[in-house]
């Protein structure tokens, strides 16, 4: 308990918490809305804003942002054309990312430290001003939700119903498009480019074990999330490895478990129903 002591360690799990709290949610709609390839996407697109940032020495979390959401809405509309497939949108934006942050970074003079944090992430590193990033897009996006809840859940179940109802289905998808971006730049610290969409799918992969239920989904994935972060950051303390993979390697060693535990329950209440 002693680790407690450091200022670091109490803000990587408020980071942890808050983080679980937001890709709960956003990973939740994710999941269920079958938008994984086109985060990871977003995710490695955001590493052209990062170069940008670098370059032009401004903050790389502010560049990666604005540069993440408006390669979401190009994706989201360059897929919604009829001679463009959605694959091939996603593709024209990942790449376009990756090749303006190399260039960009090795265009920019001297040595840049916080590059390896942002590709492979560590949430021993999280500031203050990283916490109060995460605290307001969270707060946001439980508003959000909040507010929109019956509009978001029809557009992640069913688009054609959506529309049938007369719902905005539109502004929805740009709106969850916009903070599935800022949720990918606001988790890169802890993570890295390279994990950033596992901390959005695993813990709701294994929430989806638990009940086929939107809300319920959303709370599952966040105690999940929560116990994936701290089981990881007491790894990377005990063995000293980098926190980032920890997080995600429990993540799915906790996914792998939870679905032979369920494959074993149905395999043993097939039984008894045979005998």
């Amino acid at each position: 308990m002693e680790i407690l002591e450091y200022a670091f360690f109490r803000h990587a799990l408020l980071g942890a918490l808050l983080a679980s709290i937001l890709c709960g949610f956003i990973g939740t709609y994710i999941v269920t809305r079958r938008l994984v390839f086109i985060s990871g996407g977003i995710t490695h697109a955001s590493f052209g804003g990062i170069g940008i940032g670098v370059f032009a020495g401004i903050n790389p979390v502010l560049s990666a942002m604005i540069f993440a959401v408006l390669s979401a809405f190009g994706v989201q509309w360059l897929s919604r054309r009829g001679d463009v497939r959605e694959d091939s949108a996603i593709a024209v934006f990942w790449t376009l990312g990756m090749s303006v942050g190399i260039i960009c970074c090795f265009l920019t003079p001297g040595f840049m430290p916080d590059l390896p944090s942002f590709l492979f992430g560590s949430i021993l590193t999280i500031e203050p001003a990283d916490l109060w990033l995460l605290g307001i897009l969270t707060l946001t996006v439980v508003i959000l939700f909040t507010l929109f809840y019956r509009q978001i859940l029809y557009v992640a179940f069913d688009t054609v119903f959506a529309r049938s109802q007369q719902l905005p289905v539109t502004f929805i998808e740009y709106m969850m498009m916009a903070l599935i971006a800022m949720t990918i730049v606001s988790t890169l610290r802890m993570v890295g480019i390279v994990l950033a969409i596992s901390l959005l799918t695993i813990p709701q992969m294994a929430a989806n074990l638990l009940t086929s239920d939107f809300r319920q989904m959303i709370v599952y994935s966040i105690l999940i999330g929560w116990v994936d972060c701290l089981c990881g950051l007491a790894i990377s303390y005990w063995l000293n490895v980098p926190s980032g993979a920890s997080i995600i390697f429990v993540s799915i060693i906790l996914y792998l478990l939870m679905r032979c535990i369920k494959a074993i329950s149905q395999k043993t209440n097939g039984n008894r129903e045979t005998a």
